[in-house]
């Protein structure tokens, strides 16, 4: 009944997140507004960690099968996906060290000053 009430908190979450894509006219996912929504429920204390943790753990203990539909519907679509392999290859590379590289300076200030 824990872990039921713990889904049932982050699929309302979801759901207002679908709501605001719908309401507001960005071009912004719905899964983006949602994350932003419980970030800020979160870090308010609307919403306890605790009240959902045991469903998050799960979601991400399962998070790498979530990855095998897109990777079977990229095999289908290879027949698109081959005459620009090599270009989406370098920005995939590129923009990944860039997302570390800020991530990590990101981090650091954070850390000096929290101190």
């Amino acid at each position: 009944m824990k872990l039921l009430k713990q889904f049932l908190i982050i699929i309302l979450v979801s759901f207002i997140g679908e709501i605001l894509k719908e309401v507001i006219p960005f071009p912004v996912p719905a899964s983006i507004y949602g994350m932003i929504i419980m970030f800020a429920c979160l870090g308010t204390g609307i919403i306890k960690a605790e009240q959902v943790s045991g469903a998050g753990d799960f979601l991400v203990e399962i998070m790498p099968v979530m990855f095998i539909p897109a990777a079977a519907g990229l095999m289908d679509s290879w027949g698109i996906l081959k005459p620009v392999l090599l270009p989406v290859s370098v920005i995939t590379v590129v923009s990944t060290i860039i997302v570390m590289v800020v991530s990590g300076i990101v981090t650091q200030f954070v850390l000096k000053h929290q101190k």
